[in-house]
This record gives C-alpha cells, sequence and structure tokens, in this order.
C-alpha cells in the first residue's frame, strides 16, 4: 500500500496563518507529514510525501502526481491523506471555532473506511478535544466536495488539524505533546485502516 502525505499549502500561499503571523500552515504541516512519514516508514509501511517543494503546487499537479501512483500501483493500492489546519475567520483576529475534522467526498466511497479509522485515533489522541463530524449518512467524516478529493483517483481524505486563527488551538498545536497526538492520531488511524 502506497500512503501519501500531502501538506496542504505552500509558503507563497497568501494567508493560511494565525492572526499575530506567527504560526504558519504551510511549515506546520510540512513538519506533520515529514514526522508521519517518519513514523509510517518505521512501521514498514510505504509512505511518501506528495509535495516535497516548499512553494504551493497547484491542485491539478498535485492530483496528476496521486493518479500517476494510482496508474503504477493500482487505485485500491494507494491511499492519499492531506494536511491542513482549519481557520473560521478572515485571518485578521483571533475567533472561537476549535476542533479536529476529516473530509471526504459526498456519497459512500472508499475514504469512509480510513476517515472513520481517523475518527477513532482522534478520539484516543485529542481526549476533551472537539471532534466536528456529520453523522447524517451514518459515519463521522464531513462530506464537501474539495477539488483534490474528488479529482483523485483513490480513497482520499482531507484532514484539518485544529484553527490556526483560536488561540488555545495555536498553542496545543506548538506544544510537544500537541503537535505528537496530531502526528500519532494520523500513523494510529492509517495503520488501522492498512490492518483492518
Amino acid at each position: 500500500m502506497k500512503i501519501l502525505l500531502d501538506n496542504g499549502h505552500g509558503q507563497n500561499t497568501p494567508g493560511k496563518r494565525s492572526p499575530d503571523g506567527f504560526f504558519r500552515e504551510y511549515a506546520y504541516t510540512r513538519f506533520l507529514a515529514s514526522q508521519i512519514q517518519e513514523q509510517l516508514i518505521a512501521l514498514g509501511l510505504d509512505a511518501q510525501l506528495l509535495v516535497p517543494e516548499l512553494e504551493d503546487i497547484s491542485l491539478p499537479e498535485r492530483c496528476r502526481r496521486v493518479n500517476a501512483f494510482c496508474q503504477e500501483f493500482g487505485k485500491d493500492q494507494v491511499i492519499l491523506v492531506s494536511l491542513h489546519v482549519n481557520a473560521a475567520g478572515n485571518g485578521r483576529e483571533w475567533m472561537n471555532a476549535r476542533g479536529w475534522s476529516c473530509y471526504t467526498t459526498r456519497g459512500e466511497t472508499a475514504a469512509d473506511g480510513l476517515a472513520t479509522a481517523l475518527y477513532e485515533a482522534a478520539k484516543d489522541w485529542l481526549p476533551g478535544m472537539r471532534l466536528r463530524s456529520d453523522y447524517t449518512d451514518g459515519d463521522p467524516d464531513i462530506e464537501k466536495d474539495f477539488y483534490l478529493l474528488r479529482h483523485t483517483q483513490c480513497p482520499a481524505v482531507l484532514t484539518e488539524n485544529l484553527f490556526m486563527d483560536n488561540k488555545e488551538d495555536v498553542a496545543f498545536l506548538e506544544s510537544g505533546e500537541g503537535a505528537q497526538a496530531i502526528i500519532n492520531l494520523h500513523v494510529e488511524g492509517i495503520f488501522r485502516h492498512i490492518n483492518k
């Protein structure tokens, strides 16, 4: 199984930072992706960064890269996890929204099981934190037709790892304990899904 880790935006993407400018999504998700990759490899899994570059890579190009792996390995032998940090406001002021969430495309898809495994791991690693979910179709993932999820051939999910415009969430993300919890939930969720 080829595990692709997409680290969201690039250093040249406008916005995508905390209101005080110190927390940068591109840097944080690259840190997460590299740590998740390292831990998955240590477990004997085939994990790879989709975007090793620092600059933003367009959505069509990211989809092209994913689908090239699908052609090489077979779409049922590839999964994609795209890592992001959420925001509730316009980027200029601190907001109150908090929580972790995972997105798939609409309807029943092969990504639903991966999303559910990530939610189960999030319950373990983020005790007391809000897990933003939508159970209207019987599973916890939130369904939105994000470009990267809709235009890739393999099971693909997008995680929003708390809010960069919430002071408490940012403090947690920047703490050693918080960062490790986010890393661990992804490693455990992916491992559970692959070994179910």
